[in-house]
């Protein structure tokens, strides 16, 4: 009896882990917290990365970013029309599921992201091993409105093509 309870426990806890990824959503509504799935929708509509590296729950420069642009209604129109939003965060108060901390820690790594937030715009491509290959179109950080952040990166995506 105490091998089938503690089989239990263990199947229990090893879903409760499969779920908090799979129930793992980003702080703003339209985001893709996964590399793999960004790379996907991207490869399918020839659009480049979006890719937010931010400290939803401590950064007050994201929280404001936020707020003064990726919650406007024109900035999820043009985000539609020109790129996979991915975010990337790195929170204080909350714990994010291993995979998803696992895969924010190397790509910080890979970007060399020192502050927050940081804005990168990309190309991603996998080899036949299965590793990315970054193609970097460029970085910015918090703009106060749309028109000066979707400029920005409309000047990247221009240096892109």
């Amino acid at each position: 009896m105490k091998k089938i309870v503690f089989l239990g426990l263990f199947v229990l806890a090893a879903l409760q882990g499969f779920s908090q990824t799979e129930a793992y959503k980003a702080e703003n509504e339209g985001w893709l917290v996964k590399m793999d799935e960004a790379y996907k929708l991207s490869k399918e509509t020839g659009k480049p990365i979006l890719a937010n590296f931010t400290g939803s729950d401590w950064c007050g420069w994201c929280k404001r970013l936020t707020a003064s642009v990726f919650s406007k209604p024109a900035f999820k129109k043009w985000a539609d029309d020109n790129v996979i939003l991915l975010e990337l965060d790195y929170p204080k108060r909350r714990t994010l599921p291993e995979e998803i901390r696992n895969q924010n820690a190397s790509l910080q790594q890979a970007f060399k992201i020192r502050g927050f937030p940081t804005i990168w715009v990309f190309n991603l491509d996998q080899d036949d091993k299965g590793q990315f290959n970054i193609e970097g179109l460029g970085q910015t950080g918090y703009r106060k409105t749309v028109k000066e952040f979707t400029d920005d990166i409309d000047k990247m995506l221009v240096k892109g093509k």
